[in-house]
């Protein structure tokens, strides 16, 4: 509980890009954009976000500000090799079939997360040093 009221926004951006994903699929088929790929990055995406959030507002309840500007810097590093290895796994398990739209658009969808997290553990931040 205490988890999910501290990451609504990530939850939001989910269900939000879910549900234009799924609503979309048609017209992505029609610009050879794989849905599948896009809901599998998107949850990617969440999972990573929610993670690194995690790392972060335990950080925050530590007195050495350092400790929570590593978690932070622990958890760009996790999400960018994460990332750059998902896409190199994906690339070679897809051989012929990948998809460089939907990578683009994977990619996309790792800003938005990025942007989420940032303002959420900004607030996190005021509220913790208020």
């Amino acid at each position: 509980m205490f988890l999910f009221k501290k990451s609504a926004p990530l939850i939001i951006v989910f269900v939000l890009t879910t549900i234009f994903i799924l609503t979309s699929t048609h017209t992505l088929e029609t610009y050879k954009i794989s849905s599948e790929l896009l809901i599998g990055s998107n949850l990617f995406f969440f999972l990573l976000s929610i993670l690194s959030i995690s790392i972060q507002y335990k950080a925050l309840s530590n007195k050495n500000p350092n400790v929570f500007i590593r978690s932070v810097m622990i958890g760009m590093i996790l999400k960018m090799f994460s990332t750059a290895i998902a896409v190199v796994v994906y690339f070679f398990q897809s051989g012929a079939h990948f998809n460089k739209r939907g990578v683009f658009i994977s990619l996309f969808f790792y800003l938005i997360y990025l942007a989420t997290e940032v303002l959420t553990v900004m607030k996190l931040n005021k509220k913790s040093n208020a």
